[in-house]
């Protein structure tokens, strides 16, 4: 039976998604608790015999990059749920849904769009550690990057540049909530669109920008667009096209309160932070 899962991660403690020597990965943890649970292919194969026959994942997040709906699909016995695999799995990753597929399917290259989600910390007024910010020239500079175009001064890729890239944008107090779908996405491409937009928001480049950004010539040097910091970015979504995913109630309770316990202790840490710098004002 082949079967797929939605994870659900803090990237945060992890060198990215994919599986890496010496360092951390989601990945790693994912086969870690497969391994321990039996799951893994018995014969020697192109795959390997450390990883379940016919794996394969939504996309490879970066260092840093968290997800909500990152998308894992292999041959599964039927006891294998959600709260089965949560079981092994460390807290930082919840698997929360599932979907019986048909066989042959493959998780990256089945997948009709992915959508990202940042979420931009863009506080309208000046402050110590931030500049004043524009929404309306970021919506402008975002929507003019919406469409089919080739990204290719917004990637180190070289080739796979052209995307069609739906975007939207919304304030949520402090921040600026940026959402971006496509059918897949260029490396640091989500990270550079960001980037351009929040540098057009925050007055240090012109909306016009955007139209050198996306002309043919390359752009090098100071005229570069960096990508902007990987913790704020969420793999919020996978779609598949006829895939039903049933949510696992007892796995989505873990889930929710994993990360809502996450929440209190940034909170509570960001509230600490910011009561020894306020204490520090005129001293």
């Amino acid at each position: 039976m082949t079967r797929a899962f939605r994870l659900a991660y803090d990237g945060r403690p992890y060198h990215g998604f994919q599986r890496q020597p010496d360092v951390p990965t989601v990945e790693d943890a994912l086969f870690d608790a497969l391994g321990d649970l039996g799951v893994f292919a018995t014969d020697a194969d192109d795959e390997g015999p450390d990883r379940p026959r016919g794996y394969a994942a939504a996309g490879r997040t970066d260092a840093g990059v968290s997800a909500r709906a990152q998308t894992v699909a292999f041959d599964a016995p039927a006891w294998l749920t959600p709260r089965a695999l949560n079981a092994e799995l460390p807290a930082a990753i919840r698997a929360w849904a599932s979907a019986d597929v048909d066989p042959g399917f493959h998780a990256t290259h089945d997948a009709r769009e992915r959508t990202y989600v940042y979420h931009l910390y863009a506080p309208l007024e000046p402050t110590t550690t931030s500049e004043g910010f524009d929404d309306d020239r970021a919506r402008t500079a975002l929507d003019r990057l919406a469409g089919e175009h080739d990204f290719h001064n917004l990637t180190p890729d070289e080739t796979g540049t052209v995307r069609d890239l739906s975007a939207s944008v919304e304030r949520d107090g402090e921040f600026l909530v940026v959402t971006l779908r496509a059918g897949g996405f260029a490396r640091q491409l989500v990270r550079r669109v960001v980037g351009l937009v929040a540098t057009v928001g925050r007055g240090g480049s012109s909306p016009s920008k955007v139209e050198r950004v996306l002309a043919s010539d390359p752009l090098d040097g100071p005229e570069g667009v960096a990508p902007v910091p990987a913790d704020p970015l969420v793999l919020w979504d996978v779609a598949y096209p006829g895939v039903t995913f049933t949510v696992d109630e007892d796995a989505a309770e873990s889930a929710r309160t994993v990360f809502g316990e996450s929440r209190v202790s940034h909170t509570t840490a960001a509230r600490v932070a910011g009561s020894i710098g306020e204490s520090l004002d005129g001293a």
